[in-house]
């Protein structure tokens, strides 16, 4: 008893490292237009963050299969929260001391994106190594962390810039740091444990490639990244035009609204996933997602298509934690390898979703309805993959 809750502490920890992850996806997009006007930086060279930011972090998820394993959990989670902090004080110091403000925030977003890409793929499978007695529960309710996280982050930055002054972000940065800083010293006297530790006959990264439950795995989660950005990315869109709001309260509760519900529908889990077979839960979360997606796309009323996406927050909420899970348990022996290329499909899905939602919205003249519609055939391939997983799993599993 003594040692699990020993190892109550290290899921702590993790839990405050995906609040950490939000901060590194979510602070900075609320300074763009400050960016803007107080550096004269073009919105075109500003949505290049964006892409040097989630792109770096998918390359730290597929270089990290080489060294993870070497280097330790300890080391390289620690290393990640120091390029947070780094990245985050280095956005509020080079700007001002390079010749080209736009180059000093890029080189922070590069510092802090490295941080970003290693928590995604290290903190999932540090929970899972520890010896706690729903694996499933307790995955699901760290990622509603990262939901969590992802509200606190815009309603502390907005009461900020509402009370303090938009003009003192530098301050706030420096105040969101604290919270990486300090965890890194908590991850530097937890007890870790590494998957390869626990599991004798690790597959090497060719097993595991051989594998066909683990391509149906990387399919399912790239479906899920896709499933929950396809419409998240536009949720400020349907805000204004649902509840017929100026744009910046529609910035606040559209993702913000997404964010709350995907949370619950993880927190929920969280509590009760004992009682509840995680298959059919996602099963259940992808018919949801589909039933979101179809009333954004033909309901005419407004104020419905905005609350089909809270729906769709619902529905999306335990297709990431749960595909991890159930990856772990069908692939005995993925180890880090496993978690990393998992987390490498699910940003892929997290790019491919909102590209395709844009690329045929744009082919209708702009019409973001057949867009979401389009994106349908997602949660339609993710529950393919979990009913294919079912059919072959016995037969592959170890």
């Amino acid at each position: 008893m003594n040692r699990k809750n020993s190892y109550q502490k290290t899921v702590y920890a993790c839990f405050v490292g995906y609040i950490v992850q939000a901060i590194v996806n979510n602070f900075m997009p609320l300074l763009f237009l400050t960016f803007q006007f107080q550096y004269h930086i073009p919105l075109s060279k500003i949505t290049m963050l964006i892409t040097v930011n989630f792109g770096l972090q998918l390359l730290v998820d597929l270089l990290s299969v080489a060294f993870v394993d070497k280097i330790g959990y300890r080391i390289s989670t620690i290393f990640a929260h120091i390029c947070v902090v780094l990245g985050l004080i280095l956005l509020t110091v080079l700007p001002d001391i390079l010749g080209d403000p736009f180059w000093g925030i890029l080189l922070a977003v590069f510092v802090y994106a490295v941080g970003g890409g290693l928590l995604e793929v290290l903190v999932s499978p540090i929970v899972e190594a520890c010896p706690t007695d729903n694996k499933e529960k307790a995955m699901s309710l760290l990622h509603s962390f990262y939901c969590w996280g992802h509200v606190g982050v815009v309603l502390c930055s907005t009461l900020f810039f509402t009370w303090i002054g938009i003009e003192h972000w530098k301050i706030l940065a420096v105040l969101w740091a604290v919270i990486p800083a300090l965890n890194a010293i908590f991850f530097s006297k937890v007890p870790i444990i590494q998957l390869n530790e626990q599991e004798q006959n690790g597959l090497t990264l060719k097993e595991l490639v051989r594998k066909k439950l683990f391509w149906i795995f990387i399919l399912i989660m790239t479906c899920a990244g896709a499933c929950e950005q396809s419409v998240s990315q536009w949720a400020s869109v349907f805000a204004e035009k649902g509840l017929g709001v100026s744009k910046t309260i529609g910035d606040l509760a559209g993702p913000m609204m997404f964010a709350v519900f995907m949370g619950l529908s993880r927190a929920f889990y969280g509590k009760y996933g004992d009682k509840i077979k995680l298959e059919q839960f996602m099963i259940y979360s992808g018919i949801l997602c589909i039933v979101s997606y179809l009333l954004i796309s033909f309901v005419p009323i407004p104020v419905i298509g905005f609350a089909g996406c809270g729906l769709c927050g619902l529905s999306v909420g335990i297709l990431w934690p749960g595909t991890f899970s159930m990856a772990s348990v069908s692939v005995r022996g993925g180890g880090t390898a496993m978690f990393a290329l998992l987390a490498l499909a699910g940003d892929l899905g997290c790019s491919l979703g909102p590209g395709i939602v844009g690329a045929v919205s744009g082919a209708f003249k702009d019409n973001l309805k057949m867009g979401i519609f389009a994106a349908v055939i997602f949660p339609v391939l993710l529950l393919i993959g979990i009913l294919w997983n079912r059919q072959i799993g016995k037969a592959d599993r170890h």
